[in-house]
């Protein structure tokens, strides 16, 4: 009877148009970028595009994908989110659940936790971190990219405050059958936490598809950037020497960097929608527990 209710459906229906001018808001800069890339070096410069392309093109996308420079930054991108999205999910998880359980089940659980909150509130800082990567021999390879963030404590405790909330009695009836805490952990706990896992995953994949820094930091031939150090150094740095040279001699810069940042956010916009339904579930139920 409540959602049947004549101001129910005035609030409902403000909401979901609220919404929809804030879901437009958002996607409007990406479909002008959009647009632009699809559009004539001429038109473009002038700034006559709004939202139609003018004299419609494919050619800065084939300039960008035959642009060496950009297709070996892409794959290492995509190395780079899968196998440090994979690994960082293996801890993550691994060590929430281990720090899931009551101290008299582990007993130094505390010793362990504060370890890692003291990680997150204080880090060693830049120079120190670089000159671990250094020493480690790690310099200029892909693993400089993912072994320093693979431990994100702010996910730890999302996973450990969901993996607490799973009944007990699965966990004692898993037991009882003879499995261990390995099986216990695949069998029970992983299948019933699938809502802050996806959302884990999102987080890793985008932070992974999104960081720029460490790239520059650690990578030192052009070749082995990572996307996102790539398109911060021709675009805001201004570096053109990673561009290949038709394409400057024959296509505006605009349209170019266009083409370069849609196809860069195109992966997080085709993954985003298919974890979106566990996103709110796996953060709020997270974070409900210490």
């Amino acid at each position: 009877m409540y959602h049947k209710t004549l101001p129910y459906r005035i609030f409902s229906i403000f909401n979901n148009v609220f919404l929809m001018l804030i879901a437009i808001l958002c996607l409007l800069p990406m479909y002008h970028l959009l647009m632009v890339s699809l559009s004539a070096s001429a038109p473009a410069n002038a700034g006559l595009v709004s939202f139609w392309p003018v004299d419609f093109t494919w050619q800065a996308y084939a300039k960008t994908l035959k642009n060496a420079n950009f297709v070996s930054s892409l794959w290492v991108s995509v190395e780079r989110t899968v196998l440090g999205t994979a690994l960082a999910l293996v801890l993550n998880t691994v060590a929430a659940y281990a720090l899931s359980k009551e101290t008299h089940v582990f007993r130094a659980r505390n010793i362990y936790l504060w370890y890692f909150v003291v990680t997150m509130l204080f880090s060693g800082g830049l120079i120190p971190g670089y000159l671990l990567v250094l020493k480690l021999g790690l310099m200029n390879t892909l693993m400089a990219l993912i072994l320093p963030g693979v431990i994100a404590v702010f996910n730890i405790i999302l996973l450990l405050n969901f993996f607490r909330t799973v009944p007990k009695d699965l966990e004692e009836a898993a037991f009882i059958d003879g499995a261990g805490h390995f099986r216990t952990f695949v069998s029970i706990y992983l299948p019933v936490s699938l809502p802050v896992v996806a959302t884990v995953s999102l987080f890793l994949m985008v932070g992974h598809w999104n960081a720029y820094f460490d790239g520059i930091i650690y990578i030192k031939d052009a070749a082995k950037l990572p996307l996102a150090s790539f398109m911060q150094t021709i675009i805001v740095q201004g570096d053109i020497t990673k561009i290949d040279p038709d394409a400057i001699a024959n296509k505006s810069q605009r349209t170019i960097r266009a083409s370069q940042i849609f196809i860069s956010a195109l992966p997080i916009l085709i993954v985003y929608p298919f974890l979106q339904r566990y996103f709110v579930t796996g953060v709020v139920v997270g974070a409900v527990k210490e």
